[in-house]
């Protein structure tokens, strides 16, 4: 493959340059790139994006305003309790990352056992009828018109990643934008703070006070900043800060992690469980987690505060998919059955929020 193309990779995932594709020059070679990284890894990450760097930091800049505010303040646009509606702020200890479970009392044994000490903000588009839930007007001025504008510039990327995937499926360059016409998305803040001790994981609850996170907590699986999952729209796009602890499954070692570290100025593309399932398994929809890096151990132990940004894209939810054309054949027959983007998402969602 054209150096100018692949980069280098990073833990077997490839770093691929995608102004060939934006640029025309060599579309059909950057669409190939991305679809074998995603059957090998499920992972791809992409440099030359088209994402102005100036507004990630803006974002990023937001996000840690939003966060630092107190959470009682933060409160004021609670998360409703059904995780079918992903609107507004999340407390540590709220949501818990769980692959593929979904009854309440398994789950809440998990969150009880090792609760995710994360916090995060979740934004949808305007007119959706799942309203989004903002802090009261004068709380944080421009916070949501600038949650809002990254939002739309994030879909518009989203849309040009549908294309390439398109062409790298040997399908029409349209074919998947054609299934993504509504933003079905959510844009999700995420806050891995430095505090929050607990001495024993069952005494958990939604915290607030200040306190600390310390690593050797996490290593021992007494709390979690992400547990073990995948997720589950058609693709996601994700921003991180430098403090890493992004893991992905190594597939030819289940139950073995490799670090997904930051690459600066790279968006992170991972495909999810319904892309996979759309393939008929040809693409993976990789297990991830983060951790707490342990070369970014500070001196009195505690975790590293992190700040990440992904963009969760789901395909329209009236649409019903069968397995893509080419993912199938007589020898390799269909595994699944059609199934709406609406069903599939909302049984994962609803499995992650604490009643």
């Amino acid at each position: 493959m054209s150096q100018a193309i692949k980069l280098g990779d990073v833990s077997d995932i490839p770093i691929v340059n995608f102004a060939p594709f934006l640029d025309g020059s060599n579309k059909q070679a950057v669409a190939d790139a991305m679809i074998q990284s995603f059957k090998n890894t499920g992972f791809v990450y992409l440099v030359n994006h088209s994402l102005p760097k100036d507004k990630v930091n803006e974002m990023f800049a937001w996000s840690k305003k939003f966060f630092a505010l107190p959470i009682q303040t933060k409160m004021l646009a609670p998360h409703p309790s059904s995780g079918m509606y992903p609107r507004g702020y999340s407390p540590p200890g709220k949501e818990k990352a769980s692959q593929h479970v979904y009854d309440a009392n398994e789950l809440e044994k998990l969150r009880v056992q090792a609760p995710d000490v994360k916090e995060s903000f979740e934004v949808g588009r305007e007119d959706d009828p799942m309203a989004n839930i903002w802090l009261p007007d004068g709380v944080l001025p421009g916070f949501k018109e600038a949650s809002l504008d990254f939002f739309w510039a994030c879909r518009e990327v989203q849309l040009t990643i549908l294309r390439a995937l398109s062409l790298g499926l040997h399908l029409d360059e349209d074919y998947l934008e054609k299934c993504h016409t509504v933003a079905e998305n959510q844009l999700r803040l995420l806050h891995y703070p430095r505090y929050i001790t607990v001495e024993k994981a069952s005494e958990m609850r939604f915290l607030t006070s200040a306190s600390s996170v310390p690593i050797e907590q996490i290593e021992r699986h007494e709390v979690e900043r992400i547990g073990a999952h995948s997720d589950f729209g058609s693709i996601t796009l994700l921003l991180q800060d430098d403090a890493g602890g992004l893991e992905i499954e190594d597939h030819y070692n289940p139950g073995t992690f490799i670090a997904a570290t930051p690459v600066e100025g790279a968006i992170i593309v991972n495909a999810g469980d319904f892309l996979m399932r759309w393939s008929n398994d040809m693409i993976k929809s990789t297990i991830h987690r983060v951790r707490a890096p342990p070369n970014k151990r500070a001196a009195d132990g505690m975790a590293p505060e992190r700040y990440s940004i992904p963009y969760f894209c789901s395909a329209d939810f009236t649409r019903v998919v069968d397995c893509l054309p080419g993912t199938y054949s007589d020898d390799k027959p269909k595994k699944y059955e059609p199934i709406s983007a609406y069903q599939y998402v909302m049984t994962r969602l609803n499995a992650l929020y604490a009643s």
